[in-house]
């Protein structure tokens, strides 16, 4: 281990690293992962200033000079008070928000071909602080179920919305700084294992049995001595003397 070495994981909010970053620690013990919770509109800026090695994102986001593994989809969802109509509902589409005003945070990363519901009085900076909001029954709030439970109130309650678009998270780095460290959190995050042939630190493969020979030894007999097939027959009609 260098001196000093350490690995930068940046997260932006409703993403729990915490699986990866075990994993982390149990393959790479010597080199300590620092967890670090950023806004998403600032993410960029933090991987391609050096502030960060690698950052789970929100997508979309500006690329250049940048590296990107999608990793999954998120479920789109509204967060709503709970005595509201829409909890009533096991899922909605959006159809259903077209009588209440709908708040959109500064930080929301969900593209919009048309923006969902009325226009809100507003449009909080943060999505905490749209929650808020929805919570003192200012309007609705339509974002990704994870921020959704990061930012969870017993007043509140959320349902799916099934046609709303959808975020994406990844993984991303600057493309120019990926180290062997960016490589081995790549192969943790993509499941590949210890001794992943596609690993830096992967295991060399175990060396071949040398094939087990067709010939054995001769068969020995109860007395040890070794059993021997006779060379000729007797001929026909051979008598002993």
């Amino acid at each position: 281990m260098t001196d000093g070495e350490t690995f930068r994981l940046a997260y932006v909010p409703g993403v729990t690293p915490a699986k990866w970053a075990g994993i982390w620690a149990e393959r790479l013990p010597d080199i300590p992962l620092t967890l670090v919770t950023v806004p998403a509109a600032e993410v960029v800026d933090l991987l391609r200033g050096g502030g960060a090695d690698a950052a789970f994102v929100r997508l979309p986001i500006d690329r250049d000079a940048l590296s990107v593994i999608p990793l999954y989809v998120e479920t789109t969802v509204v967060v709503v008070p709970k005595d509201h109509a829409v909890a009533a509902a096991d899922e909605i589409v959006l159809a259903d928000l077209a009588d209440d005003e709908v708040l959109r945070a500064l930080d929301d990363t969900i593209e919009w071909p048309v923006r969902p519901g009325l226009p809100a009085f507003t449009d909080p900076a943060t999505t905490a602080e749209a929650v808020e909001l929805v919570a003192s029954g200012a309007g609705l709030l339509v974002v990704p179920q994870s921020l959704a439970r990061l930012h969870h109130r017993k007043d509140l309650t959320y349902r799916p919305v099934t046609d709303a678009p959808q975020s994406q998270v990844a993984l991303a780095w600057p493309t120019d700084a990926t180290t062997d460290l960016v490589e081995d959190f790549i192969g943790i995050v993509r499941g590949r294992t210890v001794n992943s042939t596609r690993g830096r630190n992967a295991a060399p493969p175990p060396a071949e049995k040398p094939a087990r020979r067709q010939a054995q030894k001769p068969a020995q007999n109860s007395s040890g001595r070794r059993a021997t097939r006779s060379t000729s027959r007797r001929g026909k009609g051979h008598r002993p003397r």
